[in-house]
């Protein structure tokens, strides 16, 4: 089974490196200056799971794709997405399957417009990762679990192929039956932590101290009840771990969007906010804390534009 990892970042680095680390057939598709800084360096992981030093990983600049791969595993930011549909389009055969790993839906529909959609898989994946400054991926915890399956709900032949690429892989690997509903919970999840932390500009040990936790449980029961419009509910579980974490007393928690947002850097609101609130419907536009904080990381957006066109 021969895998394109789309980019050697945080994501795509540290799973794409586990399964070269497991001698599974991965190429990365690079842009030109990564890949000049693997060629110079190899591909480094730092992770609490052991260390990784890959010397000369094989690599692929778009315009030299030869041929499809079996398996496409993609982890870009929603806002590139479009031009990373372009970049590994000649990777994609008729039996190739694409893995995308961000977070929402919305990714979902535009590689189903684009490639059809029983080429398309759900996915997600539980880690906290970053690039260095040295180009060398950073795993910051324990958790590095990559969630895949069938749209359908069906148990496949490419899932358990996949899953059985996996297996040896050091990481967690998980098929699933119901890879949709785990998408929605992690949505409602991430645009919860997301909107609140950039509307608090704090992290969740914070908006607790000033005695604000009244409002995350209120944007995250708000997302909640537009999942559950779409038919997706979150589970009991979900619930019950997703307003713990947003109301732990003492905790630095804050999305990633909220760093996106203290770096002065783009952020993925359509994706993660705007797209959750025009799935809730005309019944759901008036809700009151995800349009405000939609709102303001719009606004933000706005005023990143305008000061960076003025330069």
């Amino acid at each position: 089974m021969r895998f394109l990892v789309v980019g050697a970042g945080a994501l795509g680095g540290y799973f794409g490196g586990r399964l070269l680390e497991a001698g599974r057939d991965v190429t990365f598709l690079l842009r030109p200056r990564r890949a000049a800084q693997l060629a110079a360096g190899g591909l480094v992981v730092h992770s609490p799971a052991g260390d990784l030093h890959l010397p000369a990983p094989a690599a692929v600049l778009a315009s030299g794709i030869q041929a499809p791969f079996d398996v496409v595993i993609v982890g870009c930011k929603a806002y590139d997405l479009d031009e990373t549909i372009e970049s590994f389009a000649p990777a994609v055969g008729p039996d190739t399957a694409i893995l995308p790993l961000l977070n929402g839906l919305r990714h979902i529909d535009r590689l189903s417009e684009r490639f059809g959609a029983d080429r398309v898989l759900g996915g997600l994946c539980l880690i906290s990762a970053v690039l260095d400054e040295a180009g060398a991926v950073r795993h910051l915890n324990d958790l590095h679990t990559l969630s895949f399956g069938e749209l359908d709900g069906t148990r496949s032949a490419r899932v358990d192929a996949i899953a059985a690429a996996f297996a040896s892989a050091k990481f967690d690997g998980r098929a699933s039956n119901t890879i949709v509903q785990a998408l929605w919970e992690k949505w409602v999840f991430i645009a919860s932590l997301a909107g609140i932390t950039t509307l608090m500009r704090s992290s969740v040990g914070d908006i607790v101290s000033a005695g604000a936790q009244d409002l995350a449980l209120a944007l995250f029961d708000e997302c909640s009840r537009i999942a559950a419009h779409n038919g997706h509910a979150p589970s009991a579980g979900a619930v019950e771990r997703g307003r713990a974490m947003v109301t732990a007393a003492g905790s630095p928690l804050t999305a990633s969007m909220f760093k996106d947002v203290e770096r002065g850097a783009r952020t993925e609101a359509d994706h993660i906010l705007g797209d959750l609130l025009a799935r809730g419907g005309p019944s759901f536009e008036a809700t009151a804390l995800l349009r405000t904080a939609y709102a303001h990381l719009k606004t933000y957006e706005a005023r990143r534009a305008r000061e960076g066109a003025a330069q």
